[in-house]
């Protein structure tokens, strides 16, 4: 402890040499003249602060009491005098200066201010060591909260070296060559949760006190248009319909909300302004919930999209409580309709509670009460499409029997998106259709994650086979190959869309996606190297049934292609249909087109995740067998019997629960132009074709005991926006 209080007063002693920049030396913008000169500054302030308190004694007092039992379990077992050894105790020194504004008793600001020390000093020790703190920025915009907090207990001295140790640690793993490995430098575009994101915090409460002036003043600048560009481009993201920075539901639903909502705060509480409703965007994440919410016991299930584990596919809801509070608090009166749907995700989950990883956000919900009563959507459509997302969702209710896909085209977005264009996901009592492979342990399991379970082979997509074509690139490990895959993630296009009380129809192009070059050819247009065309059309006959048509085209006849299907467990082929199970359903599939097409089942043990000449095992130790199916062990690739440079591919799956020992009768319709299948369902016929050429086109036609239907397939895309709750007929 002697050797740290050395090291702390040498490195005291050289900032104390370093020429101070005053403001005056820096053109700062107009708004740097909102930020409050007193302290506290971060979350709360002067004016604020009463009303934190009393909800503290008040309407968040059992929280309160959680906080402080910890902090007076740290306080006991720590000594009340002397140093902590350096450990990063960042939000256990915001939790105890939380605990001496609302007591005013010394030990707690002692406390407080060991913690702060401890954790200065780690950081330090870090970048000595050359290792990360930690992938997060969170325990270190703590400490920089507590700084904060006990600015007016501080001596000048105290806040100086705090501050300025502070400031030159992050500042040197900013700069750190080469970069320190796991040290998180994520922007905007990403979650913003990494060390990039401390700059606003330091820049805020640091800002006019004379400490670090010219560092300072720059990350200050820089944590606000940060900040803004963030926002801006989560508004994008969103849409008019909701949804996030990343359809993978881990960021989206977990850390990805806290750097707009922590803006949100913060900037409210430094200047005064609530520019929350001037972004109404994440207001509508309740929306992107209910979508992706699949019902089941004990907890709600998800569709296991992009780099989700597969290890149970729970729908990750620990942070959801607290995103939908700071939901309602800051949008209660400028988006209540959103506001209400949130109370109501709120009334859904099954252990409602707040999250610890910023214990701060019960105490600012001031307006929580005040929010709207929850919203139940029960009279949604049954299908949403999600544009900038690049997902449809499509669903025959709500409930554990009920039927769910998942559809994915478009989007704008690439953050842990897979190489899946046209993918579908299919749940019905079980994942019957299922996104396949893993990113489980993903750094002993990286070459796994980026030759496999990111490439268009673990989706249920078309793959072309094109010699020597060069590799998709994704992170975690080297890609050593491409198993006739996409090459973009971005690119794909929805053509047609639309959902009604019968079916739902949807149309997508991923030709982009495929094309990774142009063949030139002298006196004529230049053509795609791998494709010319690879387009989707899905319709969903309500409840149960799929009827899925694509047409692809190559530029050379000799490129294989592949239809692709992923089970949990090992199909059972017959013929040209199989049908396997997971959970308690089952799924039959049937080819009708191509004509003689080889129906292929490849997995098992040693060729689980086989693409590109070779198996792409994962280290497993400690996963359960449901847990491996989960990651889908098993694939049937449909395969024309003759190579053409044109084919198109029909199936019809149908899923129900494993008493479904026969699939219903199927017909081809050959109208030459034309393809399509006729289904008999119960005392229902239905026709659903498709035209081979031209724009994606088709009809549709039921006939039975009920009202009759007969239209051709939309060659639009309806337009959705908001909740979309349908008007109940009279």
């Amino acid at each position: 402890m002697q050797n740290t209080s050395l090291r702390c007063a040498a490195i005291w002693l050289m900032l104390l040499f370093v020429p101070a920049v005053t403001q005056g030396q820096q053109e700062l913008p107009d708004w740097t003249a909102k930020i409050r000169s007193d302290h506290p500054r971060l979350f709360f302030n002067a004016q604020t602060w009463p009303a934190v308190k009393q909800r503290a004694l008040n309407d968040e007092h059992a929280w309160y009491r959680q906080v402080k039992s910890r902090v007076d379990q740290l306080l006991a077992k720590t000594k009340t005098d002397g140093e902590l050894e350096p450990r990063d105790l960042g939000p256990e020194a915001a939790s105890a200066a939380f605990i001496f504004l609302m007591t005013d008793q010394p030990g707690y600001l002692d406390l407080a201010k060991r913690c702060l020390e401890a954790s200065v000093a780690y950081y330090e020790q870090c970048y000595e060591q050359r290792k990360s703190v930690n992938w997060y920025s969170t325990s270190r915009v703590h400490a920089i909260m507590a700084w904060d907090w006990l600015y007016n207990r501080l001596t000048e001295t105290e806040r100086r070296e705090i501050m300025s140790r502070l400031v030159l640690t992050i500042d040197r793993v900013l700069n750190a060559k080469p970069t320190i490995y796991r040290e998180n430098m994520s922007g905007y575009n990403t979650g913003f949760y990494g060390v990039r994101n401390c700059l606003w915090f330091i820049g805020c409460t640091a800002f006019g006190t004379e400490i670090e002036t010219d560092t300072v003043n720059q990350w200050l600048v820089w944590g606000h248009d940060e900040n803004r560009k963030l926002l801006a481009h989560r508004q994008r993201a969103c849409g008019d319909d909701g949804g996030g920075a990343s359809p993978t539901l881990g960021y989206v639903f977990g850390a990805y909300p806290w750097a707009e909502q922590n803006f949100f705060y913060t900037w409210l509480s430094s200047t005064g302004e609530n520019i929350a409703p001037d972004w109404p965007h994440g207001a509508w994440l309740a929306n992107y919930v209910i979508w992706n919410w699949i019902a089941a016991e004990p907890l709600p299930l998800q569709f296991g999209y992009g780099d989700t584990p597969h290890t149970d596919n729970r729908l990750p809801i620990s942070q959801l409580y607290t995103h939908m509070a700071n939901i309602r608090h800051l949008y209660g009166r400028a988006e209540p309709e959103a506001a209400a749907l949130a109370h109501h995700v709120q009334n859904l989950l099954p252990n409602p509670g707040y999250s610890n990883t910023w214990f701060i956000y019960p105490f600012l919900l001031s307006e929580l009460e005040n929010s709207p009563e929850p919203l139940a959507p029960e009279n949604l459509p049954h299908a949403r499409h999600f544009e900038t997302m690049g997902q449809v969702f499509m669903r025959s209710g709500t409930g554990p029997t009920d039927t769910y896909c998942l559809f994915t085209c478009g989007g704008i977005l690439r953050q842990h998106r897979h190489y899946d264009a046209l993918n579908f996901v299919i749940y019905h009592r079980g994942f019957l259709a299922l996104d396949s492979g893993t990113r489980y342990d993903e750094f002993t399991n990286g070459q796994h994650l980026a030759n496999y379970f990111a490439q268009t082979v673990a989706h249920n997509c078309v793959v072309i086979h094109q010699p020597g074509e060069p590799v998709a690139r994704y992170w975690g490990g080297t890609v050593e190959g491409n198993h006739g895959g996409q090459h973009q993630q971005l690119g794909s296009v929805v053509k047609a869309f639309e959902t009604n009380d019968d079916f739902v129809y949807v149309a997508g192009d991923a030709t982009a996606c495929y094309q990774h070059g142009t063949v030139r050819r002298q006196g004529q247009p230049d053509l795609p190297e791998k494709c010319e065309l690879v387009t989707r059309q899905l319709v969903f006959l309500l409840p149960g049934h799929f009827v899925i048509f694509d047409r692809v085209t190559t530029t050379d006849a000799s490129y294989q292609k592949d239809w692709l299907i992923h089970t949990a467990h090992e199909p059972v082929i017959d013929g040209r249909t199989f049908h396997a199970d997971h959970g308690d359903g089952r799924i039959w599939c049937r080819t009708l087109l191509p004509h003689q097409a080889r129906l292929t089942p490849v997995g098992g043990p040693g060729n689980e995740f086989f693409a590109a000449g070779k198996n792409w095992p994962i280290q497993a130790k400690g996963l359960r067998p449901e847990q491996l199916a989960m990651m889908g062990q098993w694939r049937v690739e449909v395969t024309p019997s003759e190579p053409r440079k044109e084919d198109v591919f029909l199936h019809v799956i149908q899923v129900g629960d494993q008493r479904l020992t026969v699939m219903d009768q199927t017909t081809l319709i050959d109208e030459t132009t034309r393809y399509g299948v006729r289904l008999n369902i119960g005392t229902e016929t239905w026709e659903v074709v498709f035209d081979t050429t031209g724009n994606l086109g088709g009809h549709i036609r039921r006939t039975g005991t009920k009202a009759s239907l007969d239209q051709p397939l939309t060659s639009k895309v309806e337009p959705q926006s908001g909740i979309m709750l349908r008007s109940l007929p009279p």
